[in-house]
């Protein structure tokens, strides 16, 4: 149950999301999880990586493995390539998301959340931790722990 403070009306209890657009979706990363925006220039393949795996790059002496989310979702492939991409670590390693578009970072209530419906595609419930109507528009919460793991475990094996 969320409460207002009573002096801003503002929510005890928001969630700050960095919303991205991915094949026409909009989605919402929690701001805790991004360590930053950029631009992916030369990403190396990786043989025998699994298709989801871009490649790999060097940012700023790091290397960072560079996951294709149009491919991860089973979304058409872009034909220009990836615009930006958003920088993750997770366990202590380095991940940059590949993203159609950033937008901008919302603040919304934890109690507007709704579970996944029922007809998300299967892929999709598995990465999706919920979902907030944002006028007219679904913004579905992305699990990035969710989507990470499944991405290491495949690499690891």
């Amino acid at each position: 149950m969320s409460k207002s403070n009573e002096t801003s009306g503002k929510p005890a209890t928001e969630n700050q999301f960095v919303t991205v657009h991915i094949g026409g979706q909009l989605f919402g990363l929690p701001i805790a999880a991004v360590h930053e925006v950029f631009v992916p220039e030369q990403v190396t393949r990786v043989p025998l990586a699994p298709p989801e795996v871009e490649g790999v790059l060097n940012l700023r002496g790091r290397i960072v493995t560079t996951i294709d989310l149009h491919r991860l979702l089973g979304l058409p492939a872009v034909s220009e390539g990836h615009k930006m991409a958003v920088g993750i670590e997770y366990k202590s390693e380095s991940y940059g998301l590949l993203i159609d578009e950033v937008g901008e970072v919302l603040a919304i209530d934890a109690a507007t959340r709704e579970p996944c419906p029922p007809n998300l595609d299967p892929r999709w419930a598995e990465m999706v931790e919920g979902v907030h109507r944002i006028s007219g528009e679904l913004l579905l919460v992305l699990d990035v722990e969710a989507v990470l793991a499944g991405i290491t475990t495949r690499l690891a094996a």
